[in-house]
């Protein structure tokens, strides 16, 4: 593991809310957070709850700098790049680490975005993204993004079953390596935490405790116990225990996130001098003004869309209770 030179003012992630017991329920929120665990460099925790289609979140902010999901291959690369933390040195040009994270990263992912949006009830996602927006909002965004995930892994009425078979086929195919190349081990590579522990960890918990438990693909990792236990003892070791240990929300009586929020929510501190955004920041968090006044509007547009043309695209599934867009 190397910490890199570069001197931190403080880390906050900004991440999506906590709810089934897990610190922050985006799934890619949990691999940064966990990241961050590894490194056991301190950090601050901070929710945001009004950007439910926002790619930049998470988002970690260090002095004058903020490390965005969508730049540069996501939050974890700009910290090693930064020179914040480095968990991957001696092992990220090994081919078989390489090609194991990119497994994760594509063949499951895309059958946890395929359960969440696709193949569920949609309630685990409302919960996430759009519990806290007016609950016509939080509908429509729901349904944009249903559309959105379709569209992505091409899916039609057509090509359904094929798709869906393709993915969890391909989840199998990465179980199987991943559970094969763990073993009996604490870690997959030099016992130690690197950032595929993190992206793979984030994985097993969100499937574990966010997805249903109809959820075919919680039913294939549970078929791997070895995984199940890695998830369980890292778990308890990087998560519970330093959520339990923490003192931090206890020390600050002033705070009300410490009243009123979960443990492992940290304020961040009053002291700190206001330092100067980046443009791109100062763009992000404009839009937080506007973000209700917009998609009211575009709940308005929907409707009259849907209701003016007897011709209009959009059907009503009678398959998975969602807004047909295909």
């Amino acid at each position: 593991m190397e910490h890199g030179t570069v001197e931190r003012e403080g880390l906050t992630l900004v991440a999506r809310k906590p709810c089934f017991g897990l610190p922050t329920a985006c799934p890619n929120c949990l691999p940064v957070y966990i990241y961050l665990k590894f490194s056991k460099i301190p950090f601050s925790l901070e929710f945001n709850l009004i950007h439910p289609d926002s790619d930049q979140i998470p988002f970690v902010e260090s002095g004058d700098r903020v490390a965005y999901n969508n730049e540069k291959g996501g939050v974890i690369q700009n910290l090693k790049e930064d020179g914040i933390v480095d968990l991957d040195s001696g092992v990220s040009g090994l081919p078989e680490w390489v090609s194991m994270k990119a497994m994760i990263e594509s063949w499951l992912a895309d059958a946890v975005m395929y359960e969440l949006w696709v193949a569920s009830d949609g309630k685990s996602a409302h919960k996430i993204y759009y519990s806290d927006l007016p609950w016509p909002i939080g509908k429509i965004l729901y349904y944009k993004q249903v559309h959105a995930v379709k569209q992505l892994f091409g899916i039609t009425s057509d090509n359904a079953e094929n798709r869906e078979e393709e993915i969890y086929s391909r989840a199998t195919l990465a179980y199987d390596a991943l559970s094969s190349r763990l073993g009996e081990e604490s870690f997959f590579f030099e016992n130690r935490p690197t950032s595929l522990d993190a992206v793979f960890l984030g994985h097993v918990l969100f499937t574990l405790h966010a997805l249903p438990e109809t959820s075919v693909l919680r039913s294939k990792l549970l078929g791997h116990a070895n995984l199940v236990k890695y998830a369980e003892n890292l778990k308890m070791e990087y998560i519970d225990a330093s959520s339990s240990s923490s003192s931090a929300p206890q020390s600050d009586p002033s705070s009300s996130a410490a009243r009123n929020g979960p443990s492992y929510w940290r304020s961040k501190p009053k002291s700190k001098p206001k330092k100067e955004k980046s443009e791109e920041e100062k763009k992000f968090r404009r839009r937080a003004k506007y973000f209700l006044a917009t998609q009211l509007v575009a709940v308005l547009v929907f409707l009259s869309l849907l209701g003016g043309s007897d011709d209009a695209d959009v059907e009503l599934g009678d398959d998975d209770d969602v807004m047909g867009f295909d």
